[in-house]
């Protein structure tokens, strides 16, 4: 066997969805400050995602974590989350994934009943509290990225479907949210194929139509995904969020359940301090909470927490002979999706 290319992680998933946290292999990616790395990624040199995350490496249910040194004095740790689109600048699941690898590998040190990590991303700093005993991490919180409404009740005509109502907002990247019920449809995982169908095309219609930039953040533009609202027979949140090209978050959604709560506070249905049960297509949960009012470029904004659980479960090594003609992977429609047109 010879390896020209060799690179460690270890595995972890946050209610259900899996994040694999490089911990050898990769020094670094150019760039001064986390956007930068992840500008380098998705405009200049993608063969490292490619690498990493397609097939035979990788798998369409997951994603792959680059760890940093901070770029800010105020942080403890950088991250960037790669995905089957792209690079993304925030996940709630995959930081609460990083957290718990973080921790319960000695990768930073583990303080009992509390330890504080500062997270740099793309969007900003992030602070996890993860309740921590005897070793393991239980339960971490995050204080997301401020949150906003972009724009609310916007109209897009989309293939198929017909006229289709979305709110626009941000939760650490952008959402495009949409009433599951207005489809005609359930939040359930026999129903996952026809929900990733509808959340494509409402992200293909709003990709043609709208330009939708951070008032603030260069890097942060047009949406990261669609997700699928609506609640369970308990009064509960239920949500579904589609990625790129064809699949669903098996998490509740931190970044998905900070822009829903923030266009629940918009329009009055949330209020300061109240904290909300999120459940996922396979029933996992979040604690979503209004943490505190801010503004974002002088447009009203939120603060929300996430807190869920998260567990390791393997560590994987991969690597590259020179010899194999798919250094850069592939992936088939079979179980990726078809929505090769939404890739970076």
């Amino acid at each position: 066997m010879r390896w020209q290319r060799t690179v460690t992680m270890v595995e972890a998933h946050a209610e259900g969805e899996v994040g694999r946290v490089v911990t050898g292999g990769v020094i670094d990616v150019p760039g001064k400050t986390i956007a930068d790395k992840l500008r380098h990624i998705n405009e200049v040199d993608d063969s490292l995602r490619r690498f990493l995350v397609f097939e035979p490496r990788g798998a369409a249910a997951m994603s792959t974590l680059l760890v940093f040194p901070p770029t800010r004095p105020d942080a403890d740790i950088g991250f960037l989350i790669l995905q089957g689109d792209k690079a993304h600048a925030m996940s709630g699941s995959n930081s609460i994934c990083l957290t718990t690898v973080l921790l319960e590998t000695g990768m930073l040190p583990m303080t009992e009943p509390e330890t504080i990590v500062r997270i740099d991303t793309a969007s900003g700093l992030v602070t996890a509290r993860a309740k921590c005993r005897d070793g393991k991490c239980e339960r971490v919180t995050l204080t997301m990225n401020p949150s906003f409404a972009h724009e609310l009740d916007v109209v897009v005509d989309v293939e198929g479907l017909g006229k289709v109502k979305v709110d626009i907002a941000y939760g650490g990247i952008f959402y495009a949210l949409i009433d599951a019920t207005q489809l005609g449809l359930e939040i359930r995982p026999d129903m996952a194929k026809r929900l990733v169908e509808a959340g494509t095309a409402v992200h293909r219609a709003i990709n043609a139509k709208l330009d939708i930039r951070h008032p603030e953040l260069e890097a942060i533009r047009g949406i990261s995904y669609t997700m699928f609202t609506g609640r369970n027979a308990a009064g509960e949140l239920k949500g579904a969020t589609i990625l790129p090209p064809g699949r669903i978050d098996r998490s509740p959604c931190g970044t998905g359940n900070s822009a829903r709560l923030a266009v629940a506070a918009a329009r009055g249905e949330a209020r300061l301090g109240e904290s909300f049960t999120a459940r996922s297509i396979i029933d996992s949960t979040f604690e979503v909470t209004y943490a505190a009012d801010t503004t974002v470029a002088g447009r009203p904004a939120i603060v929300p927490t996430i807190a869920g659980r998260g567990w390791i479960h393997g560590i994987h090594q991969v690597g590259w002979d020179p010899s194999d003609p798919y250094p850069h992977g592939y992936s088939v429609a079979d179980t990726w999706g078809d929505a090769f047109d939404l890739l970076n």
